[in-house]
């Protein structure tokens, strides 16, 4: 839950993955965006389900190394003694440290602390570099993530005073950062929005990479809210740059930013993957915002296309749900009007992983004609295996199969009731 007031959020499904991680030896590591809700998850619901499972609260260790009175302790000179000075019995400790990315050193520190067998580890960070290949080789395979998500579209309705038809038109328009989802007003949402963007995830960018042309990152992000769920790559994004910005950035500096901007968890790539040939693609790859109202209020809330907003929530909420997620293409070969055979790509918008369980999912706004419904229909009934084939729309009534055996839902349905994808 995300407190404000006397509003409740709750967050279980993130409390309930970290207490089944619990005790099992490995540093339990919560990632996500900014401000999504990482600190009051692990610092005051964790913290709660510990006390109330009769841990002491002085075997609670915290620290949070992004407020300037801890300042000191990032540096593990300082703060490896403090910490064993508080170590004082046999019994279990629990160590919750906030932003450890601001730790010189975490990885060494954090290893030393899991090597004590009285001590469980947990850390928050909003930097996905800490999570590289290199880093996680220095873990020595002892890292277990927990990424996190701003608020669900059912996290959201579980405190949104309306029905689901108007709670959906605000959440795509503002998005579910807790701090803005609890703001009052329409304005003070939007001035939450424009300060969180200016104020902590460009900076936090700018310092972090020591990025010189902050307006040339600022045109990017222009340029990405504008095309969520559109094919793209450097080199378009560097002709775009040219037409419409008279830039001369390169290709190698447009992929730097990029590469900065997933790490900081603004945006997400999807990588492309041929279906029929078990391959992935390298370029064009899809980008999504992780939270709508990060993107919306980059273009002053102007562009709010609501089959693009759709599709971008569709996407977090299957990446919310452990889905590795894809784009799909389908290559057929069809004859035209003159009967001549070609080759043709058509796009499935998601296909989904997770263990042995594979979806594909078309997302459609409206499909409200023949002809809609054959376009979306047409990848899916080109994929010769048995997995599940969805299409979600914004109208349909209820969930239920068409003839063809592709289950056809609304986008409520599929976002209130993870169940029914196996309707």
């Amino acid at each position: 839950m995300e407190a404000y007031m006397d509003i409740v959020i709750k967050r279980d499904y993130y409390l309930n993955k970290l207490i089944m991680r619990k005790h099992n030896g490995l540093i339990k590591i919560v990632t996500g965006i900014r401000r999504c809700g990482k600190s009051f998850l692990l610092r005051t619901l964790f913290k709660d389900h510990l006390m109330n499972n009769g841990v002491d609260e002085g075997h609670i260790i915290e620290m949070a190394f992004d407020l300037y009175s801890n300042k000191k302790f990032c540096d593990p000179e300082v703060l490896e003694p403090w910490i064993r000075e508080h170590i004082v019995d046999g019994e279990r400790y629990y160590l919750l440290f906030d932003e450890v990315q601001l730790l010189r050193d975490f990885e060494s520190v954090l290893n030393e602390f899991a090597d004590m067998k009285n001590v469980d580890v947990y850390v928050t960070g909003s930097n996905a570099k800490f999570l590289s290949k290199d880093i996680i080789t220095e873990f020595g395979g002892r890292g277990d993530e927990v990424h996190m998500y701003p608020l669900s579209f059912s996290e959201f309705m579980s405190i949104y005073n309306g029905n689901k038809y108007d709670g959906w038109n605000v959440y795509i328009t503002y998005g579910g950062i807790p701090l803005v989802v609890l703001a009052d007003s329409e304005e003070q949402k939007v001035d939450i929005l424009q300060n969180l963007f200016a104020e902590t995830y460009l900076r936090d960018i700018s310092q972090r990479y020591r990025i010189k042309n902050l307006e040339e990152m600022n045109s990017l992000l222009d340029i990405l809210s504008s095309a969520i769920g559109s094919l793209t790559n450097p080199n378009k994004l560097v002709n775009t740059f040219k037409t419409v910005k008279k830039s001369k950035i390169t290709q190698q500096t447009v992929a730097r930013y990029l590469e900065h901007l997933e790490d900081s968890y603004l945006i997400e790539s999807a990588q492309r993957y041929d279906i029929k040939g078990k391959a992935y693609l390298e370029t064009p790859l899809k980008y999504y915002f992780m939270d709508l109202g990060l993107r919306n209020c980059r273009l002053n809330f102007r562009q709010n296309e609501l089959p693009h907003s759709m599709e971008n929530v569709i996407y977090i909420e299957l990446r919310m749900r452990g889905f590795s997620v894809d784009v799909g293409n389908v290559t057929v070969s069809e004859k035209n009007k003159n009967g001549q055979a070609e080759r043709r790509q058509l796009e499935v918008d998601f296909v989904c992983n997770k263990g042995s369980k594979r979806y594909y999912i078309q997302s459609a706004y409206r499909m409200d004609s023949k002809e809609k419904s054959d376009q979306e229909q047409r990848p899916l009934l080109k994929i010769d295996d048995n997995f599940r084939k969805i299409i979600i729309t914004s109208d349909t009534p209820k969930p239920a199969y068409n003839e063809e055996g592709i289950l056809i839902m609304n986008v409520y349905d599929f976002l209130l009731n993870p169940e029914y994808m196996d309707f």
